[in-house]
């Protein structure tokens, strides 16, 4: 007779005592379960499993080169034990017990870094002529996850409940994607040329809209360019009341406004800042912002007066460089990986633009895109909380996981360290978010969200986009084999 046997039968016998037995049978019943960790990926549907590469209840990561996420060196040889989806040990080469029957991966000249929290990511993009952008809750989730982005936060949504039930989806196992952070649909006013996009009436519609969003399951708010101050106001008054956070990427309302009414986030940073805008009138977009930006001298006190503000205020900014080079002549193509992602037409599309903005004999975009990287690196060195994203719109160049590559490579450009650019797409990302003692750094305890890339992004920010291996609570998903999934679908769905 087994142990689970005896107890009941004695149960039934000593009824007074059942009670306190019944406790035992459970501790006893548990006891297997914590000898042997349960799969994590039993849940995982089909569409999901097919791209599982590392799958077992103990993995051993092994003379690998850490990266952590806090800015700190990297350290080489190092191993690093996953279980059940968590971290559980993390030390030098042969001082790390690796458990037996783990399944052991030897990282010899790859990196180990926290999985990407990435925070203007979209899952729509602009195929649609300007005036509609195409859902890619197909090709894009894979994508992100591909190109290491285990937790995103979309900036945005012009699909209404598609992202929240997409989220559902990623969190039951039925779809692959990152864990993602819902923003609601745009808070703006009247004005916008996109039909996917509401234009609040007033005060009360803005926080009725808040309201709706949030008891549905957004977790965050974005205001947009023609929201006005009252509106902004009310919007931030309910999301905090909720303990949500409000972004904006904004034109009608300054950033000294904005933080004055306590915004905890800016979109995009000096490049739709309207404060140093000539001519600008209350609650309205100025006429001619691009040009009044690439006039500015960051270095100016004006400007570093709004830096040393937004920091006192504890307002984050996130950096978009990704889209603002796609404007500037001069500057690199989409890697040819994203060109071969979107569907040809859209690529022509894509090339044909670029080529009209190679041709402009004189453009604004060459100085602001300059001063928006000055701009990012003072606020930055500042001590201000700098956030990165992609943010997938304009002409098409922004391809999701490919971009998210090249958001860093321009941090760095702009003249942070690889250390600050890993920290700052990790990091600082995970703490905005509410995150960070779960994901956003490697250490003993955290969620096993983790990229594995050939190289030394430590060294060489480059080798970032290297992805070999995706881990995200513990599953591996295989990179390239996502990434070839979704060819010659971008723009298509």
């Amino acid at each position: 007779m087994d142990v689970h046997t005896r107890i009941g039968t004695y149960l039934a016998a000593q009824p007074e005592r059942k009670v306190v037995l019944a406790a035992v049978a459970a501790l006893c019943l548990a006891t297997p379960a914590t000898a042997q960790p349960a799969n994590p990926s039993t849940t995982l549907g089909p569409e999901v499993r097919q791209f599982v590469s590392v799958d077992a209840p103990v993995v051993a990561l092994t003379h690998a080169r850490v990266i952590d996420g806090t800015g700190a060196a990297a350290r080489a040889d190092q191993t690093l034990v996953v279980e059940r989806g968590v971290i559980r040990a993390l030390g030098p080469d042969g001082q790390v017990a690796i458990p037996a029957g783990a399944r052991v991966l030897d990282l010899n000249g790859r990196s180990v870094l926290p999985g990407l929290v990435m925070v203007h990511e979209h899952m729509f993009y602009p195929s649609g002529g300007g005036s509609v952008y195409n859902e890619q809750a197909y090709s894009f989730p894979r994508l992100y996850l591909a190109g290491g982005v285990t937790t995103a936060r979309t900036a945005g949504n012009m699909a209404g409940y598609a992202d929240l039930e997409l989220k559902r989806a990623i969190d039951a196992g039925r779809a692959v994607g990152p864990s993602l952070d819902v923003t609601a649909p745009y808070l703006n006013g009247p004005g916008l040329p996109i039909y996917q996009v509401h234009a609040l009436t007033g005060p009360d519609d803005a926080r009725q809209m808040v309201a709706h969003w949030a008891d549905r399951g957004a977790t965050s708010f974005k205001a947009y360019m023609q929201i006005t101050r009252e509106q902004l106001a009310a919007v931030i008054a309910e999301a905090h009341r909720r303990k949500l956070k409000v972004t904006g990427h904004l034109c009608s309302v300054t950033f000294r406004e904005a933080a004055a009414a306590g915004i905890d986030n800016l979109e995009h940073g000096l490049v739709v800042a309207s404060d140093f805008a000539p001519g600008k009138q209350p609650d309205q977009c100025p006429p001619s912002q691009a040009a009044s930006i690439a006039a500015l001298d960051v270095a100016s006190e004006p400007v570093q007066a709004l830096i040393r503000e937004l920091v006192a205020r504890k307002v984050a900014v996130t950096s978009t460089l990704t889209i603002f080079e796609t404007f500037t002549p001069g500057r690199p193509s989409a890697p040819q990986g994203a060109l071969d992602a979107m569907l040809p037409e859209v690529r022509d599309q894509y090339l044909r633009r670029r080529v009209q903005i190679a041709t402009q004999s004189s453009s604004p975009w060459t100085r602001t895109f300059a001063n928006e990287m000055q701009f990012e690196r003072d606020f930055f060195r500042a001590g201000g909380r700098l956030l990165v994203g992609t943010d997938p719109t304009g002409y098409g160049g922004v391809v999701a996981g490919y971009a998210n590559h090249r958001a860093l490579e321009l941090l760095v450009e702009a003249g942070l360290t690889p250390l600050e650019a890993i920290q700052v797409a990790t990091r600082n990302g995970a703490e905005y978010l509410g995150k960070a003692d779960s994901v956003g750094t490697i250490a003993v305890g955290r969620r096993a969200d983790l990229v594995v890339v050939r190289g030394d992004p430590s060294a060489r920010i480059g080798d970032v986009a290297n992805v070999e291996t995706v881990f995200k609570g513990g599953i591996g998903f295989d990179a390239p084999r996502l990434f070839a999934s979704v060819r010659g679908r971008v723009g298509l769905h």
